[in-house]
């Protein structure tokens, strides 16, 4: 059977999820979200599994990475608003998830070329990203001192989560540009299809710059983006992982 392209595939996804969006957005976000945790749990597990093979850190070092993400997506997703998991918990709680995790990414592939000359291991990356995500989720959930992110009755998106979302851009911007100096350690296509996703996701992150409600518009379309930039890096790292293991 002859493969479809991955552009065309994606593009044929959007249309069902549309129609999930429509008949229930909560579906909608919860089935966008939980692909992007299950494709961020494949990264781990490729990366972890393969980490006696690799010549560079970039891959474990990003892989170990995603894990922490996805765990933040998940309560993002938990705590997003209709949601009834994790009640007790607005708006602001599930867009303050969603600016720490897009942070922690972000600057995850900024750092992440910078560790190819580095021999660490696996377990020291862990430890580190454990504390960093529990520090996240704590003054979140419990202490409620991560500066606020939107507020439904008085204005929406707040100017730290919009300035945020500009600078995750440009921290994503940066990263792409350090991929290129570092070009050469990589597989062409491999290189590619990260520079897409990161493209992708900057222009998630600008979506998300402008709502006055998780249901809106410019919402569903960062959704959007966001899916298909995973659908990109599932192709770089797991796809690749898994054919081209070399």
């Amino acid at each position: 059977m002859k493969k479809w392209p991955v552009c065309a595939v994606a593009l044929l996804l959007l249309a069902p999820l549309y129609a999930i969006s429509l008949y229930n957005y909560i579906l909608f976000h919860s089935v966008v979200e939980l692909f992007s945790i299950i494709i961020a749990g494949g990264i781990f597990m490729v990366a972890w599994n393969s980490r006696h093979y690799i010549e560079n850190q970039y891959l474990l070092f990003v892989g170990i990475a995603y894990l922490f993400i996805s765990i933040l997506d998940l309560v993002h997703t938990f705590t997003f608003q209709g949601m009834t998991l994790m009640p007790g918990y607005d708006a602001n709680v599930s867009t303050q998830l969603w600016i720490a995790a897009r942070y922690l990414e972000s600057l995850t592939l900024l750092i992440a070329p910078m560790t190819f000359h580095r021999q660490t291991n696996g377990g020291f990356y862990i430890l580190g990203y454990s504390a960093v995500t529990l520090l996240l989720i704590v003054s979140i959930l419990h202490w409620r001192i991560f500066p606020d992110c939107f507020f439904e009755n008085a204005g929406g998106l707040t100017p730290f989560k919009k300035i945020s979302e500009y600078l995750i851009s440009a921290i994503l911007l940066a990263s792409g540009t350090l991929l290129i100096v570092y070009r050469n350690r990589f597989d062409t296509k491999v290189l590619l299809w990260i520079l897409l996703s990161i493209i992708i996701t900057i222009l998630s992150e600008l979506a998300f710059t402008n709502y006055a409600g998780a249901y809106d518009f410019s919402n569903l379309i960062g959704h959007y983006l966001k899916f298909l930039s995973f659908i990109l890096i599932y192709k770089a790292v797991i796809e690749t992982g898994l054919t081209k293991p070399f």
